[in-house]
């Protein structure tokens, strides 16, 4: 279909529909003077974040688990800044304990869902606690957080006539799975559910949704050696190593499966300030999805489907783009699905 609307329809026509079709309309999303609320800012891509929303002129709030190391960031980002912040301590998997920080907190314009938890392992191998862990923190925390925080950012753009922001931190493990991240990516996957139907709900009420595809992103803990054998130990502790949207319990490629390694190992990360960044951009221009490298970029054309764009020139690229990203994928997938035989025939052969 896409082949034949560029037989005819020539590129400054299709662009010049596309202007039309675009929706929802492009929208500037200013920080300064404006209420930003961030989870998971104790550190990482949170703490990156919150540091450049306090230096654009923002009133920012960090929400995460452990207050000392609230207390510590607030310092950080003072020290950066100048600036002070607010900080709140809940834990997202409690709906009443999130609402009365939300409370706390005053009304929001602009907050960021940026609070996860990453455990890879083979779902046969994984423990049930585990993977109710994390969809818990990465799914329901967003649920819970969102919830609370609507009414008083509806109120908040009609109040002052300028548009608000729920941004999602999912991962690029929330655009494509990958051997060993069957319990995460269902849990990044599902925020592109959540938000597309959220966008839908929120339009009318001046409010954009972004979700944020970050890579792996180098964190304070990507290089701890820590390992927890009781997921209530890894719980009571995930604030001590969280950053952006993963927990990097123990180096990642000590943790992950063997195949993960073989598949998904060789992808570049990125810094957490460089995605913070990106986050932000894409946060003030209304984009709904933000990738934060070239790989992401191409991700986000193959897995385009029916999200919305404001862009109509990111239109046009996924237009002409989708039959060359789904070739390209079905290549990778041939590779991946290539590489898991190997592996499983040469392990049956030395078995």
């Amino acid at each position: 279909m896409a082949a034949l609307l560029l037989l005819l329809v020539p590129p400054v026509g299709l662009l010049a529909a596309l202007a039309f079709l675009a929706r929802p309309r492009g929208a500037r999303v200013p920080l300064k003077g404006r209420h930003v609320l961030i989870t998971g800012g104790s550190s990482g891509i949170g703490l990156s974040m919150a540091t450049a929303a306090a230096r654009e002129g923002a009133r920012v709030s960090i929400l995460a688990r452990n207050a000392a190391r609230l207390e510590d960031a607030r310092a950080a980002i003072r020290a950066a800044t100048g600036q002070d912040v607010g900080v709140l301590a809940a834990d997202v998997r409690d709906a009443a304990a999130v609402a009365r920080a939300m409370e706390e907190a005053g009304p929001v314009d602009v907050l960021v869902c940026n609070q996860g938890v990453f455990v890879p392992q083979e779902l046969e191998k994984q423990d049930m606690e585990e993977v109710k862990w994390m969809v818990d923190i990465n799914l329901m925390g967003t649920f819970h957080l969102v919830k609370a925080a609507l009414p008083g950012m509806k109120a908040r753009a009609r109040e002052t006539g300028l548009p608000g922001s729920i941004a999602m931190m999912s991962s690029q493990a929330g655009q494509v799975g990958v051997y060993g991240y069957t319990a995460y990516s269902a849990s990044k996957f599902a925020l592109r559910g959540m938000g597309e139907a959220l966008q839908h709900e929120v339009i009318g009420d001046n409010i954009r949704v972004s979700l944020i595809f970050p890579p792996d992103t180098e964190t304070p803990g990507f290089e701890e050696g820590k390992f927890f054998t009781s997921p209530l130990a890894m719980a009571a502790l995930y604030m001590h190593f969280v950053s952006d949207n993963i927990l990097w319990l123990i180096p990642e490629h000590k943790r992950r499966p063997e195949l993960t390694n073989i598949i998904a190992g060789s992808s570049g990360g990125m810094k957490a300030d460089d995605v913070a960044k990106k986050a932000l951009a894409g946060i003030k221009s209304g984009r709904f999805i933000v990738p934060c490298n070239f790989e992401g970029a191409m991700l986000a054309v193959a897995t385009a489907g029916l999200s919305p764009q404001s862009s109509p020139l990111m239109a046009f690229i996924e237009v002409i783009g989708v039959g060359i990203m789904r070739f390209a994928a079905l290549c990778f997938q041939w590779n991946w699905f290539s590489i898991i035989e190997n592996y499983y025939a040469k392990n049956k052969k030395h078995g």
